[in-house]
């Protein structure tokens, strides 16, 4: 069995709570973590930090092909990064490029993988990477989007919103849990609690519910909005905490565009609840 537990999502998802969390629920602190330290539990697979060891060049210079040969290396490295589980960020889509798996299986404990109304992505990811509405559903309904490529991270394979979903959970395991961003929100004790458990504990209440309140979209709003946030892109129109409801695209896009999505996503978007009912 590997040593790797994958946190997984479609970029804007809500992995970043999840990690503040995990950080707040493990290792107690007195006051809600420090967002500049989220990388003291978690790992991001795609920091081309972790592929220089095999090419030094910089990472911009590295063709796919480049990346993917060096990926299941660097993720076996990544195993040592604590005695125990390592908790590794991923927005890979669960694919095979050049041959090999984005995700590597043999390194693999269990997956974590949250999913969120792609409507609610949608403006909440424009934001995040500088593009328009419009230019942003486009990149969800594109089964080749890709990101990374640059001197900070490499080459990660979004591929499709609806194919990323597909992907990662269409084979019930119980080494995988799948948690909607709105049912975190509405029941945090249940969703987070589920998290704890699939790790092999039993939460305490108490324990539990401070590590919800630590992380709570709030106090993660003020941290950035007082220290900053490294993970912030320079191209961003917006703080990485922006609104962290559910919902509020009712009030940006227009009819039109909605359609779109739920066009493009309609399948995975019935599944999840997210139209038709649940």
């Amino acid at each position: 069995m590997g040593k790797l537990v994958w946190l997984a999502s479609y970029p804007k998802s809500g992995s970043t709570w999840l990690r503040a969390f995990l950080h707040n629920f493990i290792l107690q602190p007195d006051e809600p973590y420090r967002l500049d330290a989220l990388s003291d539990l978690t790992v991001g697979e795609s920091g081309a930090d972790h592929y220089k060891r095999y090419d030094p060049r910089p990472a911009s210079q590295y063709a796919v092909a480049d990346v993917q040969r060096m990926r299941p290396r660097v993720h076996r490295d990544l195993t040592a990064v604590s005695p125990t589980l390592v908790f590794a960020k991923t927005h890979n889509a669960s694919l095979v490029v050049e041959g090999v798996p984005l995700v590597t299986p043999e390194v693999t404990a269990g997956a974590i993988y949250m999913v969120r109304d792609p409507r609610d992505i949608a403006v909440s990811f424009s934001h995040h990477i500088g593009r328009s509405i419009d230019e942003t559903i486009a990149i969800m309904a594109d089964p080749e989007a890709a990101t990374g490529g640059d001197d900070r991270r490499v080459y990660e394979r979004l591929s499709s919103w609806s194919l990323h979903v597909h992907y990662w959970t269409r084979r019930p395991d119980p080494r995988l849990l799948v948690l909607r961003y709105e049912d975190m929100l509405a029941d945090p004790a249940r969703a987070f609690g589920d998290v704890i458990r699939l790790l092999g504990m039993d939460p305490p209440a108490d324990r539990l519910e401070r590590a919800i309140r630590f992380s709570r979209f709030e106090a993660l709003r003020d941290q950035e909005a007082t220290r900053g946030f490294a993970e912030r892109p320079s191209v961003a129109t917006a703080p990485f905490f922006r609104t962290g409801g559910a919902g509020g695209w009712r009030d940006v896009l227009t009819p039109t565009q909605a359609a779109r999505i739920e066009r493009d996503h309609g399948t995975q978007m019935q599944l999840f609840g997210y139209i038709g009912g649940r």
